[in-house]
């Protein structure tokens, strides 16, 4: 549970707060971490004690309400440490809590959010397939209903928190004669049912320690109360939310990564010596760090205004999906230069940098892959130059006329 005192804290109180618990707690357990194989359990309860699981979740249902661009500096600080350590939290504060606040029933809330943000009942996003990742409409897990129950059948892969979760909102398809997105229904699913099963991978290209699984669905029985909603076929709507907030967490986190990779990268060329003087002062080594760092700034900038705009009542999902698109990018360049300006620790022994670079990987693929959001922001562009000649998301001032503009051919 969330130490009672936490939320008195305001909100620069609580911010120093969790950046001394990731300084002096979770940095210094990442070896333990990784030879357990595991994120330590003390830590998970101190997490929890801290209000981690809460960050987001209203007071109202004993949460800790920050506002978007508060969680965002939040993520700045916490994922200086492993990301691995921020994936156990981060499908409560991000897709499962957003989902049942913006479309649950209230007593559905009530049973839910209070537990979530105590860090007492941890959630699990389930809506990738084998065949539906990207291409989320094309769900084969059907629910039918029967009487009082929902039947559950099928299956779900890449799941965070699927080996560990108390509870899966599970996306499935509730009109089997709808093959689109219409059909698709949501429900909450107590992992403890007969017919749920889970697997972890044995091997993963990063966040070894907590593993991504897949859970198996057979003949589970679904009470109709546990509808997401009361509503069918509202599904894929009601993960819209939670994944613009996902996306974003996952942006910020890029940040917190990036900031960590940097410093310890630095931290090495400054005390190791080369061809007679320290690495720092060498011209190349100066230029790579000196992009990194624009790059880096230039992807916290965009977060926090992103951020902003969220908290002023717009989600600005281009922009979102743009901040996830360039700083996931801009995380694995910067990963990438720092391995190679460690040179050879950056390939033998413990150093965290080459584990973060692993890590930091899987981020362009998590939340909407790198050619999803290029080819989405693409078309979005395009629909909108062509309606009245500005991009998404615009800072242009607005005409008098309303705003309209006549599209500019190449000719002109």
């Amino acid at each position: 549970m969330i130490d009672p005192d936490i939320f008195d804290y305001d909100f620069p109180t609580y911010l120093k707060a969790i950046a001394e618990f990731t300084e002096n707690e979770l940095v210094p357990a990442e070896n333990e971490m990784v030879e357990a194989g595991e994120v330590p359990a003390r830590l998970l309860q101190r997490m929890a004690s801290l209000g981690l699981f809460g960050i987001s979740i209203p007071r109202a249902y004993g949460g800790l309400e920050w506002t978007m661009e508060q969680q965002v500096q939040l993520t700045f600080e916490f994922t200086r440490a492993s990301c691995v350590y921020r994936s156990r939290f981060s499908t409560v504060i991000g897709l499962c809590s957003q989902a049942i606040l913006d479309h649950g029933t209230e007593e559905q809330r009530r049973r839910m959010l209070p537990a979530m943000a105590a860090g007492e009942l941890v959630t699990a996003f389930a809506l990738t397939e084998d065949q539906a990742g990207s291409d989320a409409a094309h769900l084969r897990t059907t629910a039918e209903r029967r009487g009082d129950v929902y039947v559950l059948n099928g299956s779900k892969r890449y799941i965070t928190n699927a080996a560990w979760a108390d509870a899966f909102i599970v996306f499935a398809r509730t009109d089997t004669s709808d093959p689109g997105a219409g059909g698709v229904s949501a429900l909450i699913v107590d992992a403890t049912s007969p017919g749920v099963r889970t697997a972890v991978p044995t091997i993963m290209n990063g966040h070894a320690e907590a593993p991504v699984g897949e859970i198996y669905f057979d003949g589970v029985e679904v009470p109709a109360e546990n509808l997401l909603g009361g509503v069918e076929g509202q599904g894929l709507t009601m993960a819209l939310r939670g994944i613009n907030h996902a996306r974003l967490h996952v942006a910020a986190t890029c940040v917190g990564q990036t900031t960590r990779m940097l410093e310890d990268t630095v931290a090495h060329v400054n005390g190791r010596s080369q061809f007679g003087a320290p690495l720092a002062e060498l011209g190349a080594v100066q230029a790579t760090l000196g992009e990194s760092f624009a790059e880096l700034e230039a992807g916290r900038a965009l977060t926090v205004d992103s951020a902003r705009s969220f908290d002023g009542g717009e989600i600005p999902r281009h922009r979102i999906a743009a901040a996830k698109l360039y700083n996931s990018e801009m995380a694995s360049r910067v990963a990438d230069r720092c391995v190679q300006l460690l040179g050879g620790e950056g390939i033998v022994g413990p150093h965290p940098v080459p584990r973060m670079w692993r890590d930091v990987r899987a981020l362009r693929i998590y939340e909407g892959s790198s050619p999803v959001h290029q080819r989405n922001l693409a078309k979005a562009m395009i629909r909108q130059v062509a309606a009245d000649g500005t991009l998404p998301n615009s800072y242009r001032v607005r005409l008098e006329d309303g705003g309209t503009r006549t599209a500019r051919t190449s000719g002109e």
